[in-house]
């Protein structure tokens, strides 16, 4: 994107809206801008399928009168008298929340740093589309790709702006880049599918789209003529890290506070105990310099700090709110996020701290066993921490990488995989939620 935009005007509108929530019978009020800006090309076998542009500036107020609580939006250009008025009506009307309240106020972060999370690099729409037939160009040139799936790339912006009524007044912003690619090699019934993507905060950032679509190339041959493989019990299966990361967000949403709080976790017991090996951690910090889940405050106006969510092992904290923790008896640690009028714990930059040992000599220690490259389904029960996927990959054998394995299931319990796990030392954490490849004992493998 190119030029950087001015919230003070949204600010100013923010807080005029507040003081008249205030003078309309509100005990407490918060008023919130979630604003994005995103503009997108796709293509498809060397033409643009799809140019898109959008604008967002959504408001929300929400409102306290006593212990209840009522929330409304809107667009720009709205009434704000008539907004305050509407929400406190609504407010009164409604049954009484007793864990409804604004953070207090000595939570409130009273300054907060610069994360250097905004890129004012102008990237033109002409751009995007060559780099997103750059990409598609270099998968197709790939010996064994026959067709694409199509190509992207994104140039966005998204912030906050939020005014409470007991102090806080602040805002950012930050840029988001983007460069993806799926290829398909193979032909007829024997067709395989793989992609490759970049995403960074600045665009200078982001890796070239020629490298983009050769891999997506190569991941997608690598998959060619794949095989089932027999049914087994305690197999070690290794996760790349793209599925790895997915896997340490069921971590993630273990020790989220709602689900705590709903006793939809099954961690919830586990706060101070044992579930993950000894000497592993995981970290979640939302003050990283161009971090990619960065923010100077969360969607209450407090500011969080680096946890170590779980240490040596050992489960040490919850993802909380303000509403999430006094549910639970607990005081807030910054982690809530805006979803237009309501605020629910979340991770900022999550990660699965690596090993000391590499990659490949993790495969090498595994001997035989699975590498999984992509899962299938849903299915995860968060409540029970019962696991069950389709899974495809390539078979371990002798410590190497062999033939490709598809139309396989994968199944364990999420408690005794946290505590069978082993990093690897190759994480990256360009992404919110980071994890280095892992490898998990005991899993039982479904086949032939």
């Amino acid at each position: 994107m190119s030029d950087t935009i001015d919230s003070a005007d949204l600010e100013k509108r923010a807080s005029e809206l507040v003081d008249l929530a205030r003078k309309a019978g509100a005990d407490a009020a918060d008023a919130v801008v979630v604003r994005g800006r995103s503009r997108s090309v796709s293509v498809r076998l060397g033409k643009v399928e799809a140019t898109e542009a959008s604008e967002s500036d959504d408001f929300s107020l929400r409102v306290f009168v006593g212990r209840r609580v009522a929330s409304v939006s809107a667009n720009p250009g709205f009434d704000l008298k008539l907004l305050a008025e509407r929400a406190v009506a609504m407010a009164k009307a409604s049954p009484e929340d007793p864990f409804a309240a604004l953070a207090d106020a000595d939570r409130l972060a009273k300054s907060y740093p610069d994360l250097d999370l905004f890129d004012a690099t102008a990237v033109s729409t002409e751009t995007l589309t060559e780099a997103a037939l750059a990409a598609e160009e270099a998968a197709l040139a790939v010996s064994g790709v026959t067709n694409s799936s199509g190509a992207g790339a994104s140039a966005g912006m998204g912030g906050l702006v939020l005014v409470t009524s007991h102090g806080f007044s602040g805002s950012y912003m930050a840029t988001r880049f983007g460069r993806s690619v799926s290829a398909i090699a193979g032909e007829g019934t024997k067709m395989e599918r793989d992609y490759d993507y970049d995403s960074r905060l600045f665009f200078a950032d982001l890796r070239d789209a020629d490298e983009i679509g050769r891999l997506a190339g190569e991941r997608a041959v690598a998959r060619i003529n794949p095989r089932q493989v027999p049914t087994a019990k305690n197999v070690t299966v290794v996760f790349d890290p793209r599925i790895a990361r997915g896997f340490v967000g069921h971590l993630a949403g273990a020790i989220n506070g709602a689900a705590v709080a709903r006793k939809t976790s099954f961690l919830r017991d586990m706060m101070g105990k044992q579930i993950l090996k000894s000497g592993l951690s995981v970290t979640d910090d939302p003050l990283i310099v161009r971090g990619s889940s960065s923010r100077p405050f969360d969607g209450e106006g407090v500011s969080g700090e680096k946890l170590a969510m779980v240490e040596d092992g050992v489960l040490n904290h919850w993802f909380l709110s303000t509403s999430a923790a006094l549910e639970l008896g607990l005081q807030t640690n910054g982690r809530g996020v805006r979803g237009g009028p309501t605020v629910n714990p979340s991770s900022t930059n999550l990660a699965l701290e690596p090993g000391s040992i590499s990659r490949d000599d993790l495969i090498r220690g595994v001997g035989t066993g699975f590498y999984v490259t992509e899962l299938i389904g849903q299915g995860v029960n968060m409540v029970t921490g019962e696991y069950s996927r389709g899974a495809s990959g390539f078979w371990i054998e002798n410590g190497e990488l062999t033939f490709a394995v598809s139309e396989v299931t994968i199944a364990s319990n999420l408690k005794d995989m946290f505590m069978a796990l082993t990093p690897a030392d190759d994480i990256d954490r360009k992404f919110g939620v980071a994890a280095p490849t892992l490898a998990i004992e005991g899993m039982t493998l479904a086949g032939l």
